[in-house]
């Protein structure tokens, strides 16, 4: 996914690009042989990788939950290193920047997750659920460390609203038509700062 700097595996371009054209077309838009031929091998080459479309959709949504919520333990657990100790703010910051990084570069999966969810088998949704409400839950135990005034359901509440705003990349237009990545996370990240500081002054 975005985070990852090596090149990646052929299951991973598989994935990458089932992830593109399910966002493009539709999940029942989409043919085996359609994303075969994205990443340059036979449809039922796929198969070698992937049980199916079933199989790939499931995996994209459940992965990007557990890629997310782990980054930010991640990113915690760095904060919690720092010598010279944990700063809340700081904390609340990287966390920001790690969605936003998420939101600019897995768009195609945000869209997904809006109009595919409900086709995963029963197990995987809850295990999206799960995952999504710990990563909420760790955004919460933070921003409540920020603006400790805030009762929990407020603090969740906004934390909520923030993924709404990070997560609208899909609707601001084509990328070419915005303006550099820098200048959009930067607002971004300004947007979600001051709504959780109006969230923390009532």
């Amino acid at each position: 996914m975005a985070t990852r700097t090596d090149a990646p595996t052929r299951r991973e371009q598989i994935l990458k690009e089932a992830a593109r054209l399910f966002a493009e077309r539709g999940f029942h838009g989409v043919g085996v042989d359609e994303i075969g031929a994205a990443v340059g091998i036979s449809g039922p080459g796929l198969y070698r990788h992937f049980a199916g479309k079933d199989a790939m959709l499931a995996e994209l949504l459940v992965g990007i939950s557990g890629q997310l919520l782990t980054g930010a333990r991640r990113r915690v657990a760095e904060a919690d290193g720092e010598p010279a100790g944990r700063d809340p703010g700081r904390v609340l910051d990287s966390l920001i920047e790690g969605h936003i990084d998420f939101a600019l570069d897995d768009r195609p999966l945000i869209t997904l997750h809006d109009r595919e969810l409900d086709r995963l088998r029963d197990a995987d949704r809850k295990l999206v659920r799960q995952l999504q409400r710990q990563y909420v839950e760790l955004w919460v135990g933070v921003l409540r460390e920020v603006y400790p005034e805030l009762a929990e359901p407020t603090a969740r509440s906004a934390v909520h609203s923030v993924f709404g705003l990070l997560n609208s990349t899909p609707h601001l237009g084509r990328p070419g038509s915005l303006p550099g990545r820098g200048v959009t996370s930067e607002l971004l990240h300004r947007m979600a700062r001051g709504a959780f500081a109006a969230a923390g002054s009532d």
